[in-house]
């Protein structure tokens, strides 16, 4: 195979033209060009991407576009399947332990640590990247790098925030949104004998359970494990946000101890819930269906209220790539990695997603998704203000073993439907944290 090396370049020519690059132009075009042209893919090489299925239809075009300019300059094809999102991680799983199946994993949190001696090492790109485009953001970053090795490539962080009807919560009697969580829950009970409720999910919801039941823990104070990784799930602080999520979870709509992460969109779209949290893609969304225009004028976004913790802690979803050892052209890979990653096409995804993913590294915080719409605001930091799973501990199989099992999760869930007191919630999640963390 003949690369057609002009063409592979041909984004960040294209990119220095248009001056997106002010400043440090000359430099950074040139690191461009030398990421570039790191890899060059095996002859007769084909890839095969897992990937999450999309919220944001601009995001998937936007992926498609950059992945068949990626086929057109090097002919490389590449197959990209896609599976819901909560079954991208056993999926991911099975093909990392068979040595069969996808090359490449789109994956959530710190999975990669599940299988970190089944994957390539990318350090040699990671770094590359990093120092071409201002460095990754820590969080992130902490998501994909094992010690000094890289084991997968950053992608985004997928920021949760609370999306609510303005109209609903002001005839609730608020005339701005309670910043902290006291005055949330007045917001939620108000808001409830309007009969407009709220929302959140109990259920096994890959981005908004867990999002919401680290909030919860964190907001008050607690952890799963302190820094050397004892297990400190059972503490006054677990304590008190379960008595909170208590309280919230009366003023909710029936049934939320089942949502997936699609359940909370459908409810707030249909009107049966005026307050939840999500990304963006719920807002876009009642944008794109003329029959929910009144509802898309009358969202508002805000980021998650602060709790007695006394500042904002949130997980928010983030998304990394692994090339698994299996691949028989890890080079191509790498290559396709390198491609997705230059200015002109991360920017143009960013762009598409429309502020649904927030950037990995740092050179595309400027990207104008940000200040296009003040819907954004609150997604705009979540890659530089995550707090990641585990915490406060490190990352590694172990926490990646507890967020795949749900276990803060089913905690809450356990607590506020009465399947146990919350003192028998707090000790089961602690026997379940403890297998992990020996």
């Amino acid at each position: 195979m003949t690369i057609n090396r002009r063409k592979f370049l041909s984004g960040t020519a294209g990119l220095a033209a248009g001056g997106l690059l002010a400043g440090t132009l000359g430099t950074r075009h040139a690191l461009a060009q030398a990421t570039a042209s790191m890899f060059t893919p095996e002859d007769g090489a084909t890839l095969r991407l897992l990937r999450w299925v999309p919220f944001v239809t601009g995001e998937e075009e936007a992926w498609n576009a950059n992945t068949a300019a990626f086929t057109e300059a090097t002919g490389v094809e590449v197959r990209i399947d896609q599976e819901s999102w909560e079954d991208v991680r056993p999926k991911a799983a099975v093909a990392a332990n068979v040595g069969s199946g996808p090359d490449m994993v789109m994956s959530w949190f710190d999975d990669p640590f599940q299988y970190p001696d089944k994957l390539v090492d990318v350090t040699d790109l990671a770094n590359a990247l990093g120092e071409e485009h201002g460095g990754w953001y820590e969080g992130l970053e902490g998501y994909a790098r094992q010690g000094d090795r890289f084991i997968a490539i950053p992608l985004c962080a997928i920021g949760n925030a609370v999306c609510y009807r303005d109209s609903h919560m002001k005839a609730a009697g608020f005339s701005e949104f309670p910043q902290d969580t006291a005055g949330f829950l007045e917001l939620c009970k108000a808001m409830k004998a309007n009969g407009t409720p709220a929302g959140f999910p109990h259920g096994k919801a890959v981005g908004d359970g867990n999002n919401y039941a680290h909030w919860l823990l964190w907001s008050h104070g607690g952890m799963t494990v302190d820094e050397n990784g004892a297990v400190a799930i059972n503490s006054p602080e677990t304590k008190a946000a379960i008595d909170y999520a208590k309280a919230l979870y009366e003023t909710f709509i029936p049934g939320t101890e089942s949502w997936l992460d699609i359940n909370n969109n459908r409810a707030f779209l249909a009107g049966e819930v005026s307050l939840t949290a999500n990304g963006v893609s719920l807002y876009y969304a009642a944008t794109k269906d003329e029959a929910l225009k009144e509802i898309a004028e009358d969202i508002r976004t805000t980021n998650l209220p602060i709790g007695p913790v006394g500042k904002s802690v949130e997980l928010h979803q983030t998304s990394t790539l692994s090339i698994f050892n299996h691949c028989k052209y890890p080079q191509a890979a790498k290559a396709y990695l390198a491609f997705m990653y230059q200015a002109d096409r991360m920017n143009a995804w960013l762009e598409g997603a429309s502020a649904y993913c927030c950037q990995a590294l740092k050179g595309f915080e400027n990207n104008p998704v940000w200040t296009s719409n003040p819907v954004h605001a609150p997604y705009a930091k979540a890659s530089a203000s995550l707090r990641p799973n585990g915490y406060a501990g490190p990352l590694g199989p172990a926490s990646a073993g507890v967020m795949a099992d749900y276990v803060l999760v089913d905690m809450f869930a356990e607590a506020v439907t009465g399947q146990r007191t919350p003192e028998e919630a707090i000790a089961n999640a602690e026997r379940r944290i403890a297998r992990y963390y020996r």
